[in-house]
Parts: structure tokens; C-alpha cells; sequence
């Protein structure tokens, strides 16, 4: 789990992790990420728990069109 900590703390560093955290009910979690797909696939499978056959990531890209203010910069007006 440690290993897991810190690949995320790396990407929430370089600004390309913006939340994380567990689902409920416990059946795996959920990471929001900015960036380009190819380059988000990239770093998901850098991750020791996919290393270890733990895990196994889905990209799902959307959109954001309207946030909260304090999400603003990410929303996209084109």
C-alpha cells in the first residue's frame, strides 16, 4: 500500500491528480486525472498495484463543462 501512496503522491504533485479515494460499496477506487489519454494510460500502468495484477484501470475520459468555482480552470467553454 505504501508503494501505491507514493505513485499517487508523484502524480498529485505533478498536477496531474486532482482527487482519489475508495468507492463504496469497496470494489476498487477512483482517481480524477487531467491530461491526454495516451499519457494518463501511461501513468495508471506505472502503478505497482497494476505491477502486481491488483488492479486493473479504466480511462474514461469526459468533458467537464460546468464545475464548481473552485474548479473552474478546468472547464472547457469550446
Amino acid at each position: 500500500m505504501a508503494a501505491h501512496r507514493d505513485f499517487l503522491a508523484v502524480h498529485y504533485a505533478s498536477g496531474v491528480f486532482l482527487a482519489s479515494g475508495r468507492k463504496e460499496p469497496r470494489t476498487g477506487g477512483v482517481i480524477l486525472a487531467q491530461g491526454e489519454r495516451t499519457a494518463l494510460e501511461d501513468i495508471v500502468a506505472q502503478d505497482p498495484f497494476t505491477a502486481a495484477g491488483a488492479v486493473a484501470y479504466t480511462v474514461t475520459e469526459f468533458i467537464p463543462t460546468t464545475t464548481a468555482p473552485e474548479l473552474a480552470h478546468l472547464a472547457v467553454t469550446a
